[in-house]
């Protein structure tokens, strides 16, 4: 009788330890497969979607919707939808009269999740006459343009920041104090105080800076010049340069969470890029697809999520070694994509007019 119990004793320990595997096995992204939850649609044309980690998403639909809509990250319902129109005299810059529309391209939240910040490609309005374009020079003379700021408890735009001519990424410091902007036609950063409430540092890149990465510190920023085949090191307290030569074309970067790591987007090859900051050399090199673009990244830094623009797919990398986890069919040109930790869910702006949710 004692033997009987002391096996099923076993028996059900032995359950409990491979259902707790199974689970820790589930909720690890970088081993789970991915699995479509839901389609968003409506006035929808992306450019990009970003995530609080906060329980919000949001996606900044250009000039073809003038709008961010703006989502719970758990029920997938539609929260809110921000017009990008703004009085600009009303909001500190008296030469400009009447409504201005914007255009979203891509947004970041506040560390303490109050703020959501995005860029707007180009202004529309009087006084603005010359909307950038793709191809550009500072030489080109096209408008600048704003950084607005949509204030999360009531969903309006609240300021608003003039940066340089079609700007793209913004970045926000983890310790609140900068964020960042890259200025696509201007070529360079724009660092705005959140003190100061204004443009404190304008840093040059080079030809087409576009994505940005922050240490966990605050203390760099790292900014892909994709014109180029550089990222920039920027030392946030005295603004100095080092480059990092991570290939031809890169666009998108992300960190790993213990600031070791630099994890980089070659858009012409097609390749995502690990390259080793302490060593200050390439770790590995992956293909992922045709215009390899956006990245995100899991807070745990397992895995790392990549969208192939004219393949039509994103792909799953493990971290760690860079390997291929998945690769799957989304939609017509993915040009966004952001991981939500808490829900373990993969978000895909699609340009031509819809968001794409994926469970891990």
């Amino acid at each position: 009788m004692r033997t009987r119990k002391v096996a099923a004793s076993i028996s059900i320990s032995i359950a409990l330890l491979t259902a707790q595997h199974t689970l820790a096995i589930a909720s690890d992204p970088s081993e789970s497969s991915m699995t479509l939850v839901k389609t968003l649609s409506g006035s929808l044309s992306p450019k990009s979607v970003a995530a609080s980690q906060t329980g919000l998403i949001s996606a900044h639909n250009m000039m073809y919707r003038h709008t961010v809509t703006i989502y719970d990250a758990q029920s997938l319902e539609l929260l809110s939808t921000v017009k990008d129109s703004v009085n600009l005299s009303s909001l500190g810059f008296p030469r400009y009269s009447g409504l201005y529309r914007g255009s979203p391209v891509e947004g970041a939240y506040s560390p303490d999740g109050k703020f959501l910040y995005f860029t707007n490609y180009a202004m529309y309005g009087k006084g603005f006459q010359k909307e950038g374009t793709d191809i550009c020079s500072p030489a080109s003379g096209f408008d600048k343009s704003f950084l607005s700021r949509v204030d999360l408890e009531n969903y309006t735009i609240d300021a608003v920041y003039p940066v340089g001519s079609v700007p793209k990424v913004v970045k926000v410091t983890p310790d609140n104090k900068y964020i960042l902007v890259t200025n696509w036609c201007s070529y360079t950063v724009s660092i705005i105080s959140v003190e100061k409430q204004k443009v404190v540092e304008t840093i040059k890149i080079g030809r087409y800076p576009r994505g940005i990465a922050i240490s966990t510190d605050s203390a760099y920023a790292y900014v892909a010049e994709m014109g180029g085949s550089n990222v920039h090191r920027i030392d946030l307290q005295d603004f100095s340069k080092t480059l990092i030569p991570v290939g031809p074309n890169p666009r998108a970067v992300e960190l790993s969470p213990d600031n070791s790591k630099l994890y980089v987007t070659l858009n012409i090859s097609g390749k995502v890029v690990a390259w080793d900051l302490e060593k200050n050399k390439v770790i590995k090199s992956v293909s992922t697809g045709s215009a390899a673009r956006s990245l995100a990244i899991s807070g745990d830094g397992s895995t790392l999520f990549v969208v192939n623009f004219k393949s039509g797919t994103m792909t799953k990398i493990r971290a760690a070694d860079l390997s291929k986890v998945e690769t799957i069919k989304v939609c017509q040109e993915p040009i966004g994509v952001t991981y939500d930790n808490e829900s373990n869910r993969t978000w895909v702006a699609c340009y031509k007019g819809s968001i794409k949710v994926y469970q891990n």
